[in-house]
């Protein structure tokens, strides 16, 4: 048995090393893993820039990966506690993003602001217990390529953006879009798609 396996078999050095990797009730990693862990462990491709303000909420035991030429902006919060945030090529996560794990955000991608896109949810059946002690389950997020999502969009667990789409502002997706479409709105709606024959993008009836 591997090491990482026997730890996380073991509640005892489970609690252990999580306490070793942030401080408790806390999501943020301790300064000594931002510095000398996360660089060997994370990889940044040529040309990715992410900004000083950025909050990076990122731990070893998930994958973190930006690719080239990609940018995060100021006052955005990245976050692969409970699973891996991966974000491809030319992409920009616009000012005050949220992006929670576990996502893979594809390339040539357009982040507005003050978006919001968690694969985590929060256990809430049990009455016994506070939300914040049930355990979370999660659903991953896939963004296709070329997608742009407007600000203050909100993207939940489990849902695919097909590739070219567009989120308008404001809209909270709850279910999977089809590529080279259009949805809008709380919950959104399909408002537009592609159509390969005559080549114009045309209103849902």
């Amino acid at each position: 048995m591997g090491i990482v396996n026997k730890i996380k078999s073991n509640e005892k050095l489970k609690k252990f090393a999580l306490w070793m990797l942030m401080p408790k009730n806390q999501a943020r990693p301790r300064l000594w893993v931002k510095i000398f862990v996360n660089p060997l462990k994370h990889k940044n491709g040529r040309g990715a820039l992410i900004r000083r303000r950025v909050r990076m909420d990122v731990l070893p035991f998930n994958h973190f990966s930006i690719g080239k030429n990609s940018t995060i902006e100021d006052f955005s919060t990245i976050n692969n506690g409970v699973g891996d945030v991966i974000i491809g090529e030319r992409t920009r996560i616009g000012m005050s993003n949220v992006l929670i794990g576990p996502i893979q955000v594809g390339n040539d991608i357009m982040f507005a602001q003050n978006i919001v896109a968690s694969g985590l949810n929060h256990g809430y059946e049990s009455i016994e217990k506070p939300i914040a002690d049930q355990p979370v389950t999660t659903k991953k997020i896939v963004i296709e390529d070329e997608v742009w999502i407007g600000a203050n969009a909100v993207i939940t667990a489990g849902v695919t953006i097909g590739k070219h789409s567009v989120v308008a502002a404001g809209c909270v997706v709850t279910k999977s879009v089809p590529p080279y479409s259009i949805v809008g709105g709380n919950p959104g709606k399909l408002l537009k798609q592609y159509n390969p024959e005559t080549k114009t993008w045309e209103r849902v009836k």
